[in-house]
């Protein structure tokens, strides 16, 4: 019986809703593993949760998470916001983001997975980030929407802001038009809008956060104001002054580009929140997206980034241009369905269209609805199809084998053709499956051999025009 791809994009299981994702490296007991702490969104109707669980994996397979559980409960009956977690000595420190991020507290435990308890209130702000420096000290970044971010040094209690040491806005902000409470602030090209999380990068301060673009990015397909980046800048002092880096990740799916360069999205765009880690010598942007029609069920990735230091000093991060072995620019790192499968997803193993990174093309909006049955062979189907939609997925691996066939699973059976198209959703087409409208699951010859790494794009047709059609799953066979 065929397996099902696990620790893909989105890597943790397709029934888990972990958001706002703080990746963390501990070492504990001698074995070190990559720690992801972020709010639960469990709630449905809302964004968040009232408990925070934590996932790991070993720091030399980020395709193989374990989830530790719950790890704190809200102790005000409240939902709980963006977390941060840090070690100081033997301890780990939880930055809790009660009712809804208006009060942070700190709860600590000695192990990476808690139960973290005995919490402290702070003054602390939204979406907390902390940074424990080289030297001991630690720092912590706050701030969101209409109100400025702020950076503080703590005390040793790592509940107490230091006396004289906090910077109100030390970004700049963008505007918040939905907020009663802003007062018209001037709104930035390049604007802070909320999750800060502070990281120390060769040797410079490096601030990421949410983007809010005001201004169109038509290369990415952006035309309206954006929240979907997360964003850096760089110092060489815990407080700045910050220059500018650019931005590491959009979770708008693939870009298609035109012939004049002007992008579309091809995934729904949505909040972002995450942070980058060096995991075993590799660095990695964690982020999330989003399933559903709303922001409520929002999804952990996870994209491989470049890091390097110009001899200008600037820092770049993202997908690096290198121009003689010298970087010279960066960009936003593409949106993938492999994640840490950096040489493609199995295409002999069961692929939930749940991990589609591109779906374009529908009348009626289609999107990746969430699952939520805990259990190893759930796929969360891809619903609200029509003709002419594209589904695809970048990027798979057919080995040095040649496939031969192609199996497509719908929820329901229906009458309509599934084109197979190869590197592009405009590619070439190397099968077609005809449902008759009497089977879910359809098998059909691929018209040549696949070997190597492909993108790989499902476009579906009907002569129903409104008619619309829900693909769960699909393999190859060799």
């Amino acid at each position: 019986m065929k397996e099902y791809i696990k620790g893909a994009n989105p890597y943790m299981p397709l029934w888990e809703h972990v958001p706002d994702g703080e990746p963390r490296v501990f070492e504990h007991e001698g074995e070190k593993r990559v720690y992801v702490y972020g709010s639960h969104d469990i709630e449905k109707d809302q964004y968040c949760g009232r408990d925070y669980v934590v996932w790991s994996a070993p720091v030399d397979d980020l395709t193989d998470w374990k989830c530790h559980g719950v790890i704190y409960r809200t102790h005000y009956d409240s939902i709980l916001y963006a977390p941060d977690v840090v070690k100081k000595g033997d301890t780990y420190y939880l930055y809790a983001a009660e009712k809804k991020g208006s009060l942070v507290v700190v709860a600590s435990a000695k192990t990476p997975w808690g139960p973290f308890e005995d919490p402290v209130e702070t003054k602390l702000g939204f979406d907390p980030g902390v940074l424990v420096d080289d030297d001991g000290k630690v720092y912590a970044y706050w701030g969101g929407c209409a109100a400025p971010c702020y950076i503080a040094e703590m005390e040793e209690d790592m509940a107490t802001i230091k006396e004289g040491t906090l910077v109100e806005n030390p970004l700049g902000h963008s505007t918040c038009p939905w907020d009663p409470k802003d007062d018209g602030h001037i709104s930035l090209i390049d604007a802070f809008f909320e999750a800060s999380s502070p990281r120390k990068v060769l040797g410079k301060y490096v601030y990421l956060y949410s983007k809010r673009y005001e201004k169109p990015v038509p290369e990415l397909g952006v035309f309206e104001p954006c929240n979907g980046f997360l964003s850096y800048r760089i110092a060489e002092t815990p407080f700045g002054p910050f220059h500018d880096g650019g931005d590491i990740s959009f979770n708008g799916g693939e870009i298609l580009h035109d012939s004049e360069g002007r992008g579309t999205m091809t995934y729904q765009w949505g909040n972002n929140h995450g942070s980058i880690m060096e995991v075993n010598g590799k660095w990695y942007i964690f982020y999330h997206r989003q399933t559903g029609v709303n922001e409520y069920s929002r999804q952990a990735m996870l994209e491989p980034v470049d890091v390097a230091l110009g001899t200008d000093g600037k820092l770049y991060i993202g997908d690096v241009k290198y121009l003689e072995g010298e970087p010279v620019s960066s960009k936003p790192v593409e949106m993938t369905s492999q994640g840490a499968h950096i040489n493609g997803l199995d295409a002999y193993k069961w692929i939930s269209a749940g991990y589609a990174c591109h779906i374009y093309g529908s009348r009626k909006r289609a999107y990746v609805r969430p699952g939520y049955e805990q259990r190893e062979d759930l796929s969360t189907s891809v619903v609200d199809i029509t003709s002419g939609t594209t589904v695809g997925f970048r990027y798979l691996q057919f080995g040095v084998n040649t496939a031969k066939s192609v199996s497509v699973v719908l929820e329901e059976a229906k009458k309509l053709k599934v084109l197979v198209r190869l590197d592009s959703y405009k590619g070439r087409v190397i099968s077609v499956l005809d449902f008759t409208g009497s089977e879910k699951e359809l098998t059909a010859e691929l018209a040549c051999g696949v070997i190597g790494k492909h993108a790989v794009y499902f476009e579906f047709r009907s002569d129903a025009p409104e008619e619309s059609y829900i693909f769960d799953r699909f393999t190859f066979d060799r």
